[in-house]
């Protein structure tokens, strides 16, 4: 299937080319890679390469969200993923939300990975239970995106299709059910306060994964959207020291 739909300005896909060290971003459910430009910009300028591909159904009207499933978003950030091995030494992979899902779903199936970061990974979201049983029809509104700074814009939909919502949350359990699979080097960011996602979700990722590097940051300033939040450099710097050091260590070993 295709988009009926064009891409909203600035939220297409983008490509920053660096240096033998790739970093793959993925957004999260309703979001663009907008949402993730200044952040990923903040990593290319300690000579990473960066590739941040626009989802599928994402970035144009969210009727076209209705056209795919969890499935179409996965081999977007797959292919996104082997077109970087190709240019790249190695390759860390960076989720935020729902973008952190798909992360440990990659990470559970390419041994090749030398590192995930997640930022307010979902992998079980209460709040959203009550769609499963509504039929796979209709639109829900949705509100302003969760960032506590007043003075950025998310570009995101202000509708989204119950159908969606299905695939986020059977997405969801299946990675959960699977999170044991992934193995590599983990570093977590989690913001106490996030009236999208719980907390609690980076504390079960990380008990669940069988990863012998695990370490969890705690963001005080920053809601759901981390990347665009007040602590956006701090996790720039703290995901560059965890790449260089902690990850790195590993894997040459």
């Amino acid at each position: 299937m295709e988009q009926t739909y064009p891409v909203i300005k600035n939220a297409d896909s983008f490509f920053i080319d660096g240096g033998k060290s790739g970093i793959l971003i993925c957004h999260g459910f309703l979001g663009t890679p907008q949402s993730v430009w200044d952040f990923a910009h903040g990593l290319s300028a300690h000579g990473y390469t960066v590739s941040c591909p626009r989802l599928p159904g994402h970035g144009t009207h969210y009727k076209d969200l209705e056209l795919y499933t969890y499935s179409d978003w996965y081999q977007t950030i797959e292919r996104a993923f082997l077109n970087l091995k190709k240019r790249c030494d190695r390759v860390y992979v960076v989720g935020q939300s729902m973008g952190g899902t798909l992360t440990l779903d990659l990470a559970r199936q390419h041994a090749g990975i030398e590192g995930i970061i997640l930022l307010n990974p979902a992998i079980r979201i209460p709040g959203f239970e009550s769609y499963r049983d509504k039929p796979a029809v209709g639109y829900v509104q949705e509100g302003r995106p969760d960032i506590k700074r007043m003075d950025v814009e998310e570009i995101t939909y202000d509708y989204a299709p119950v159908s969606a919502y299905h695939q986020l949350l059977d997405y969801m359990d299946l990675v959960r059910g699977r999170l044991h699979e992934v193995d590599c080097p983990v570093s977590c960011f989690q913001s106490l306060e996030d009236h999208v996602v719980p907390p609690e979700n980076s504390d079960y990722i990380l008990e669940h994964v069988r990863s012998k590097v695990k370490e969890k940051h705690v963001l005080a300033d920053s809601y759901h959207i981390a990347s665009m939040d007040f602590e956006r450099d701090q996790i720039v710097e703290q995901a560059v020291s965890f790449m260089k050091t902690g990850a790195e260590t590993l894997t040459s070993t």
